[in-house]
């Protein structure tokens, strides 16, 4: 038997992408071993990133500050931008240090049998600055799944009025340090359809 307050805390952490109810319960335990060193700062910055984060109203970015520090970068290259489904994907681009322009969340994928529809993706703001003219090129960096396949056509159908605008995508296919006889099938199909010269 457990009080009220750890069974919530357990119920909570449960909730979290890639917990179930056991990792849910190591993680409470630990906490829970010194409250004061882990629990208690854990809370204060939960409560501190809940009041001060942001949605960028520019790029659909998480910060503390609107515009975001991506969108206010005056070393990024405002003329491409790169189109990604979340803000877990552009942290990823990120972290890896390949794109140096800036970014658009459309804050998901097109998907009827969810009830997403267009009107649900957060376009308007990539739109707007196509209509100023001051981007060149729009990647588009989309999950290699049906929804993200509809969305890209989709996309590129409203980019493709936009003259001088290139519109490019992401390359699919083998990972670096990956084996081949562990690849799904689309994944190999893909590397192969997209193959150039050595």
């Amino acid at each position: 038997m457990r009080g009220q307050e750890i069974e919530q805390l357990i119920k909570l952490l449960g909730r979290l992408p890639g917990f179930g109810p056991r990792s849910a319960r190591r993680i409470a335990l630990f906490l829970l071993r010194d409250p004061q060193a882990r629990l208690v700062p854990l809370a204060r910055a939960l409560e501190h990133a809940g009041n001060a984060v942001k949605t960028c109203s520019t790029c659909g970015n998480l910060d503390t500050v609107d515009p975001c520090h991506i969108c206010t970068d005056p070393v990024r290259d405002r003329s491409v931008v790169c189109v990604v489904e979340t803000v877990g994907d552009l942290w990823a681009l990120e972290r890896a240090g390949v794109h140096r322009g800036v970014y658009l969340v459309l804050g998901g994928t097109l998907s009827p049998l969810a009830g997403i529809g267009p009107e649900d993706l957060n376009i308007a703001p990539l739109l707007d600055r196509l209509e100023c003219g001051s981007v060149r090129e729009v990647i588009l960096a989309l999950g290699a799944t049906v929804e993200g396949a509809t969305t890209m056509h989709w996309l590129m159908d409203r980019l493709a009025i936009y003259e001088g605008v290139a519109v490019s995508r992401v390359a699919q296919g083998v990972p670096v340090g990956g084996a081949l006889d562990v690849l799904d099938d689309g994944t190999l199909a893909a590397a192969l359809g997209a193959r150039r010269p050595a």
